[in-house]
């Protein structure tokens, strides 16, 4: 979708897309991100990022390093070359995180949240996947699959973003109301959310601030965006933490 929005507001000739798959990147995501550099016309490498991720399992086997640890490895490799490619070519990076993943810190420090601008970041993931289907009014840009496919970070087997964070159908509206309409969780749970999803949302979101004032600038849509407005300590105790 930032690939879309890019080309929309700079022309295709000034966008640039990199795909940068490893062992864990699905035939299916390989296939759409090329499908979709062709219907948007935009300059369009495949880099994969195997031989060095498999160095670095070489460099760190002492260490015999997490499943977390690998996964994380792989969201920093892929920074580190598209930063190259950005210096050398002298382009600036788009961040591609939404405000569901923002809000949750559901993204690697110095991988995936980096970038100069976050052109998703105050859009929920439901907000992302129908500002999708309105750029396919008439005719089909993003691939249908890009869409349909449950979401996927692809950094192990089978991975599932719900894995790791409420239904998105459930978080999206906990981040709206908990971030723009600053309900706290004994309010979220007398409007009828389940307790697992409040604690699961409240804890994701206090631990991820750090994340937070380390990211890329965000365009603001809504009327509480995360950004340079929103002073927040990177250590406090919540009276959640009682």
């Amino acid at each position: 979708m930032a690939a879309v929005l890019a080309v929309a507001a700079l022309g295709k000739e000034n966008v640039w897309g990199v795909s940068l798959p490893s062992r864990f990147t699905s035939s299916a995501s390989r296939e759409d991100a090329r499908t979709l550099a062709q219907r948007l016309g935009i300059a369009f490498q495949e880099i994969s990022i195997e031989p060095v991720f498999q160095a670095y399992e070489t460099t760190l086997a002492a260490l015999r390093p997490s499943g977390l640890t690998l996964e994380n490895l792989q969201p920093r490799i892929r920074m580190a070359v598209l930063m190259a490619l950005c210096n050398e070519k002298q382009l600036l990076l788009l961040n591609t995180s939404n405000k569901s993943e923002i809000a949750t810190g559901y993204s690697t420090l110095y991988g995936d949240s980096a970038g100069a601008l976050a052109p998703l970041g105050d859009l929920t993931k439901t907000q992302v996947r129908a500002l999708a289907l309105g750029c396919n009014r008439s005719a089909e840009v993003l691939p249908l699959r890009v869409i349909e496919r449950a979401p996927s970070a692809e950094l192990r087997p089978d991975q599932k973003d719900e894995d790791s964070l409420p239904p998105y159908a459930v978080l999206d509206v906990l981040v709206d109301a908990c971030l723009v309409d600053k309900k706290g969780p004994e309010e979220l749970l007398a409007a009828g959310f389940e307790e697992k999803w409040v604690s699961s949302f409240a804890q994701l979101h206090r631990v991820s601030e750090f994340k937070r004032h380390q990211f890329p600038p965000v365009l603001r849509v809504s009327a509480k965006a995360f950004g340079s407005g929103r002073r927040i300590p990177i250590t406090c105790r919540s009276y959640t933490d009682k």
